[in-house]
């Protein structure tokens, strides 16, 4: 069995996380549609959740993998995150990781006019 993910953070390439990603199969870059919100969780990672209105595209990339491989990620993840559906701007729905939006706090910072984690951590001279 094999799972096709969606990533928008610190499982990207040359990203913290990637390691995580050893034996999948990178498909490409892509962009969700313009629903979502994009927070950064202190620094470490992105915090992505849809809303009703109000939402940016989100730049990430998709990896298909076996199961073992999807294992080492969900077991990798940051507290909080979750696989969750993602709606792409081509209009295929997939999985990606998503954090809930009743977790974001004063402390987190909306980086969505980023659209892209590595746009926001480039700002941030990381």
């Amino acid at each position: 069995m094999s799972k096709t993910l969606f990533v928008n953070g610190t499982l990207m390439r040359g990203l913290a996380l990637h390691k995580n990603l050893d034996g999948a199969e990178f498909l490409g870059e892509f962009r969700t549609r313009p629903v979502y919100r994009l927070y950064s969780i202190n620094d470490v990672h992105p915090g992505m959740y849809r809303v009703a209105e109000g939402g940016v595209a989100v730049t990430g990339e998709m990896y298909r993998m076996p199961d073992e491989v999807w294992a080492r990620v969900e077991a990798g993840e940051p507290p909080h995150l979750y696989c969750g559906p993602v709606e792409l701007e081509d209009g295929r729905v997939v999985d990606g990781i998503l954090f809930p939006q009743e977790q974001i706090t004063a402390a987190h910072t909306d980086i969505s006019s980023f659209g892209d984690w590595r746009a926001y951590m480039a700002s941030k001279g990381r």
